[in-house]
This record gives C-alpha cells, structure tokens and sequence, in this order.
C-alpha cells in the first residue's frame, strides 16, 4: 500500500490569526473568518497552541480555553509541527539573528519553520513573523 503523503503547508498559521478567527471583537476577525473558511494546506507549531490556550485562559476562562484547542483538535487541514531540540535550537538562533527585535521563542521557531519547510505566506498580525522576508496575509488582502 502506498504510503499517504501530506500536502505541502503553504501557509503557516501564528498565534494572532487563530485569535482573530475566534475573537469576534478583534479586527481582522472578517479576513481570518474568510481563509479559514476554505483554508490551504497549513502549519502551526505546539507553541503557538499553548501560547493561544493560555491567552484565552487569561482573557476569557477555562471553558474559552478548552474550545480553543477542541477547534485546534478539529481544524483541517493544520499539520501540527512538535517543538523538539531542532526547533528550540532553529528558534534560538533566529532570537539571536533578531535580536534587536522584540521576539517571543514562538515567533522565532515558526521562523524557522517557515525557513525549513519553505512557507511562502503567514497568517499573522503580528509584524515580527515577516522578518525573514514572508509576506503576511494581512499585507496580501
């Protein structure tokens, strides 16, 4: 039997996108409701789930938090990308590439992992995740 090969990611997904989908108040809520809606190939790491779960544990409650990660759970077609030595390692070296920039461990690890599988485009707000030259989707639309 052949074994079944995953589409490449051709976007990967930030922390603020996965808050601007679920958060109607925010205001790129519309755009992200739209890509989502018939989303591509796409990537997100460990990282930015717990960092989402923790924000809607803080900003909302605990009943926010676990409907957070039931829609992780549930989002297809997200690969989701463990962060082992290798990212922890690749992300380290973008903080210190970066290091004049205000840059959070999970923003550098999803730079490296657009630099390692070759993403082309980033769901995100968040200015810090086009460093490396990605455009983000917010810029496109």
């Amino acid at each position: 039997m052949a074994k079944k090969t995953r589409p490449r990611p051709r976007a990967y997904v930030d922390t603020s996108a996965l808050i601007a989908f679920l958060d109607k108040s925010d205001s790129y809520h519309a755009l992200f409701r739209r890509l989502f809606a018939d989303p591509p190939a796409l990537v997100s790491s460990a990282l930015v789930i717990a960092e989402g779960h923790g924000w809607f544990l803080k900003r909302f409650d605990r009943t926010r938090a676990l409907q957070f990660v039931a829609f992780i759970e549930e989002l297809r077609p997200l690969r989701l990308m463990p962060v082992g030595i290798d990212e922890h390692v690749g992300g380290v070296r973008f903080l210190r590439k970066f290091s004049d920039q205000d840059l959070t461990l999970t923003d550098a690890v999803g730079l490296h992992l657009m630099d390692k599988l070759g993403i082309g485009s980033c769901w995100s707000t968040d200015f810090h995740l086009a460093l490396t030259g990605v455009p983000l989707v917010v810029d496109e639309h």
